[in-house]
């Protein structure tokens, strides 16, 4: 039975465990080519709203206050939402490298890339052979949201890092139980990144536990590492409770993390289904290999990995789902779990082309992979002419190399799977790796700056006119802290109504108006100090006597 091959098909491989150099030549490979993609181009594009702009002004806090970390502030007021650990490591960046997007980025982003190699080595403890660690460590590389994300000056990145270094440690420990003291060390630095989010991941790994090793939870190095990993955390959230008293605890326990599960914050609300569209949107082509995968785990759930994807996908998708709060980054966390599956699946066709026997599923869905390979590779290439200027769109040569060689990429596999050739599969990895990082190299892969304007000009305007500590008026409907971080100011999104009160009422007021607004307000005694990106900087021509 096909459930079977799994376990006992077995190539004449030598056992990598006993390979030192294979494995070290592996690890060393898919970290070089992490960061490579992690690490290209990081500071050609302004930092993005929200999490960006937040995380740099804190870090630039935290720098300018000679490293003293410990009560992080944001615009002089105290920072309540996260733990400052990727804030302390982007100030120390600015420490020795200056205040850029360069500098802002590198950090998280090589943690993210560090991650690459984690989720191999949780392959190679997982799997019996080492191909589905390494598909599965590739399918994890070139998936794009997890790339773009993991390259942004966020917490998630690091989140991945640190779970899978506790998952590996984890896994390890059923070996060796002085591994077990590293889940601690990887649950702290959960906690000391994103807080609470921390003993949801450390719940997901209890429930494997208790499923395939339970003897793991009665060991003394678990429990010693888990004292050990979070000593540090809950005497740094003492501190902040002598220091603050309640108002921390409602803030940064309830209001901005247990509020999230029944109310929406900021009006990010969706659907149920909101994460698994997600999913469906932007995890192609590896999505086509996830069904049969995790058809794959379900049918073999006696096994180690099967067991891990399935608490791990299962428990994980369903809490977020059912949350109010909907973020694309939340679903992160869920990427490995479906690397790994993918991993798995594309293994048991390799495996099974090179034994020679007849394949069984998934190839009998080969028509259907075919049909969906020529679709993709079809809108790869229309896409890649319409932005060579054949189309209606202005020439955009790096759009269209990225698209061009996706195109390429598709084609070839569905060429070769039409032919039942198992080497689709190294085309496809390489092809992904190329065109992932044609796209990086580009200035699209932060797609949300074309939403709203520049911020860098009009902030340039903003820091030279206005002097410092004073605070702008804008009607922006919202609020944009990469302008914040830019101009050093705060600009505070405001109604008509409040705009025309400060103007009446402060003594030296700074409005930041668009066109529209400036024209409809008829403001009297205006001084207009710049305008950029129609955006336009004024004040009064006196100030208001007191």
């Amino acid at each position: 039975m096909y459930k079977k091959t799994f376990n006992l098909e077995r190539t004449n491989e030598r056992d990598p465990r006993f390979d030192f150099a294979i494995e070290q030549i592996w690890v060393l490979g898919l970290l070089l080519a992490a960061i490579f993609l992690y690490g290209t181009n990081l500071d050609t594009l302004p930092l993005r709203d929200w999490d960006e702009g937040i995380v740099a002004s804190v870090a630039r806090e935290i720098w300018r206050k000679d490293l003293n970390w410990f009560y992080p502030t944001l615009a002089n007021q105290p920072y309540f939402n996260k733990p400052p650990l990727v804030h302390l490591l982007i100030a120390i960046a600015y420490y020795f490298g200056g205040v850029s997007e360069w500098t802002t980025r590198l950090l998280p982003a090589m943690l993210s890339a560090l991650s690459v190699p984690l989720l191999y080595g949780i392959g190679r403890e997982i799997f019996p052979r080492r191909t589905p660690a390494v598909f599965a460590a590739l399918i994890y590389l070139t998936l794009l949201p997890v790339v773009r994300h993991g390259r942004l000056a966020m917490l998630d990145g690091a989140v991945l890092c640190f779970f899978l270094l506790m998952l590996w440690c984890l896994l390890r420990s059923r070996r060796d139980l002085r591994y077990a003291l590293g889940v601690g060390i990887g649950l702290g630095l959960i906690c000391f990144t994103k807080g609470i989010l921390g003993l949801l991941l450390f719940a997901l790994a209890i429930i494997f536990i208790a499923w395939d090793t339970p003897r793991l939870l009665t060991s003394g190095y678990l429990w010693f590492g888990l004292l050990f990993g979070l000593g540090p955390v809950f005497a740094w959230y003492y501190a902040q409770w002598l220091h603050y008293g309640l108002l921390f605890l409602n803030v940064h326990f309830f209001n901005q993390s247990l509020q999230r599960i029944w109310q929406p914050v900021s009006g990010n609300t969706a659907p149920p289904w909101y994460y698994l569209l997600e999913i469906v949107k932007y995890s192609w082509p590896w999505l086509l290999f996830w069904p049969s995968g995790l058809r794959l785990a379900w049918e073999n759930r006696n096994m180690g990995w099967a067991k891990l994807v399935l608490v791990w996908v299962g428990v994980y998708f369903l809490a977020i789902s059912i949350m109010s709060t909907k973020l694309p980054w939340y679903v992160l966390p869920v990427y490995p779990a479906l690397a790994l599956v993918g991993g798995a699946q594309l293994a048991e066709i390799w495996h099974w082309s090179a034994s020679g026997k007849p394949a069984p599923a998934p190839f009998v869905y080969s028509r259907l992979w075919v049909i969906i390979f020529v679709f993709l590779a079809l809108v790869a290439w229309i896409s890649s002419f319409y932005f060579s200027g054949l189309g209606f769109q202005q020439i955009q040569r790096d759009v269209q190399l990225t698209l061009g060689c996706a195109a390429l990429t598709m084609t070839v596999v569905a060429i070769l799977i039409y032919r039942q050739d198992p080497q689709f599969i190294l085309v496809l990895f390489w092809g992904s790796y190329i065109s992932l990082t044609l796209f990086m190299i580009s200035d699209h892969w932060i797609w949300e700056l074309a939403e709203d304007y520049s911020v860098k000009p009009v902030a340039a305007v903003i820091q030279r006119y206005v002097p410092e500590g004073a605070v702008v008026y804008t009607s922006h409907p919202y609020h944009r802290p990469s302008l914040n971080f830019y101009s050093e100011r705060q600009v505070i999104p405001t109604s008509n109504d409040q705009i025309l009160r400060h103007w009446q009422q402060d003594l030296q007021p700074y409005l930041l108006l668009d066109k529209v607004t400036k024209e409809k307000l008829q403001l009297e005694n205006v001084r207009i100090l710049g305008t950029a990106a129609d955006w336009t900087l004024l004040s009064r021509t006196a100030p208001n006597p007191r």
